[in-house]
């Protein structure tokens, strides 16, 4: 699979590959947008991992505007992730997200999706949605599963947009606070 780099996504948002120099900025990111729920920097690093080589079977994708400065920031490196040293350019991240999609034989699911609050609603998490629905088509999987807080009623209606519709809950699946997730699958 060829997991998407520099195709051009929603107008002003400029996508590519995570690379190991984005951990960084990403590692940063996570408490600030998911709080106690965050992945640790080694998470994120053995899930960036298992990107390449032989049994390689997930994509991660950063998100950059390409006006550099989101809505509202008056300093896009505080609002946003500044790279860090060795990163693919100098542009903040704005967004990530990551899929897991096997072997390609089934149903692939969405482990991760942030945007940064000064960039919502541009089309970052769109792009980045769009891009890793190619992803899993392009590896062959049939559909896509994600989970998603149930009070989270902004992000289930950019699913439902894009085709998902809800076919369960798990409950007490989030832990910090302890709230259910309801799953979601969108056929490709």
């Amino acid at each position: 699979m060829n997991p998407p780099g520099q195709e051009a996504a929603a107008v002003g948002v400029r996508l590519r590959t995570m690379t190991p120099h984005d951990l960084e900025v990403v590692s940063r990111l996570e408490p600030e947008l998911f709080g106690a729920e965050a992945w640790s920097p080694a998470t994120l690093a053995a899930e960036l991992d298992r990107t390449t080589g032989p049994g390689a079977d997930r994509a991660y994708l950063v998100a950059h505007l390409e006006d550099a400065a989101p809505a509202g920031a008056a300093d896009p490196q505080e609002a946003a992730g500044a790279p860090g040293p060795g990163a693919a350019d100098a542009e903040p991240i704005v967004g990530y997200a990551g899929l897991w999609y096997g072997d390609g034989r089934g149903d692939a699911d969405l482990l991760t999706i942030a945007t940064i609050p000064a960039a919502r609603r541009r089309g970052v998490a769109t792009a980045l949605l769009n891009a890793l629905l190619t992803a899993a088509a392009d590896a062959g999987c049939r559909a896509v599963l994600l989970e998603v807080r149930a009070s989270n009623e902004g992000a289930q209606r950019l699913y439902a947009t894009h085709g998902f519709k809800a076919i369960g809950r798990r409950r007490r699946y989030y832990l910090a606070p302890v709230e259910d997730a309801i799953v979601m699958r969108r056929p490709l």
